[in-house]
């Protein structure tokens, strides 16, 4: 049976990633006694990777999993409560059409709790092939992060899966380290735009295998080689290819199934749009005179969602840099904003 939580809590936090524990930190320090429902599994994507050797302050790197915790304690040190559930709806607690409520309901897989002001940051899952020897090589030579992991390849061959523009940039990010870098794509020209497909396909350690998908990814204990499966009769006959690393590069999913049916706005990928996004698309239309919609976007706010009270944050709302130091930043940030709202209504 579905418990209901009768106290009102300042501030919940949905995630357990970067983003989320950095602004339960501050929350915290605030002494806003944060609540934060992690999810099951918790820690977001720093939990499924190995070596971390850019987040500033560990000049040696740091393992994935590790940084979250130490995350984790140092919040847990400023009162922040955890809970391990999946939240799987949010509406306000007074009145579905007001557009301006004061609390909250946050609707968990078990229970319902109420809060005065809520931030969303449930991250984003890489989409991968599907394959199981893809998921048992996951940092051990798989990434879906050149960015995070193409130092590990300096004078390595890579391969990069995909045709848009995110996988051109990380074939382009991955020149800088590996000696050759193979792109590999399903159709016969790339989805990317001209000028980030010119590039790639004019750059000198760039071969492109077009036509092509990847059928298994070998090796025991690390990638040694993908097994390629042509899509037509026209494309070269490949039947495995010698590798040091794979770069997954098919899009990513935001994690947010759970507000379909919300007054949040999503944008067309899923990803959450805050007032900061709306104001940008409105200055760059052909309107430009910054006016809002008619949805209740508060310009004050740069994290806010178009609801009043729900802030948004990390991997959620960010689709082009998805970094641990940029989601700890976003994070504190909306918690910033979080503060001088709670001072505002209170």
């Amino acid at each position: 049976m579905e418990k209901h939580q009768s106290t009102i809590q300042n501030i919940i936090i949905v995630g357990g990633g970067p983003a989320g524990l950095a602004a339960a930190i501050y929350a915290g320090r605030a002494g806003l006694d944060p609540l934060v429902i992690e999810g099951v599994p918790s820690g977001g994507q720093l939990m499924l990777t190995t070596e971390v050797e850019n987040y500033p302050g560990f000049a040696k790197g740091i393992q994935g999993p590790e940084l979250i915790a130490q995350f984790r304690e140092q919040a847990k040190r400023f009162d922040t409560k955890f809970i391990q559930e999946n939240v799987i709806g949010i509406e306000p607690a007074e009145n579905k059409t007001n557009k301006t409520p004061r609390t909250y309901r946050i609707k968990t897989d078990k229970q319902t709790f109420q809060a005065h002001s809520v931030l969303l940051a449930t991250g984003a899952d890489a989409i991968w092939m599907g394959l199981d020897s893809e998921q048992r090589l996951r940092g051990r030579g798989v990434s879906a992060c050149a960015t995070c992991d193409g130092f590990f390849f300096r004078d390595k061959t890579v391969a990069v899966i995909g045709g848009g523009d995110s996988a051109m940039e990380e074939a382009l990010t991955l020149t800088t380290f590996a000696k050759k870098v193979y792109v590999i794509h399903r159709r016969s020209a790339f989805r990317a735009s001209k000028i980030m497909a010119d590039r790639v396909l004019k750059h000198e350690k760039i071969e492109v295998i077009w036509n092509t998908t990847v059928s298994e990814v070998i090796g025991d204990e690390k990638v040694e080689g993908i097994r390629l499966q042509s899509v037509d009769s026209v494309s070269p006959k490949r039947e495995v290819l010698k590798l040091d690393g794979i770069f997954v590069a098919i899009g990513h999913k935001p994690a947010t199934d759970f507000l379909r049916d919300s007054a949040v706005v999503l944008d067309k990928k899923g990803y959450i749009v805050t007032s900061s996004q709306e104001a940008l698309r409105y200055a760059r239309s052909s309107k430009g005179n910054g006016s809002s919609t008619d949805l209740n976007f508060n310009f004050e706010y740069a994290s806010a969602t178009c609801l009043t009270g729900v802030f948004a944050a990390g991997d959620c709302v960010d689709h082009t840099y998805r970094q641990a130091a940029t989601a700890v930043g976003m994070g504190v940030a909306a918690e910033l904003e979080i503060e001088r709202y709670l001072n505002e209504i209170f």
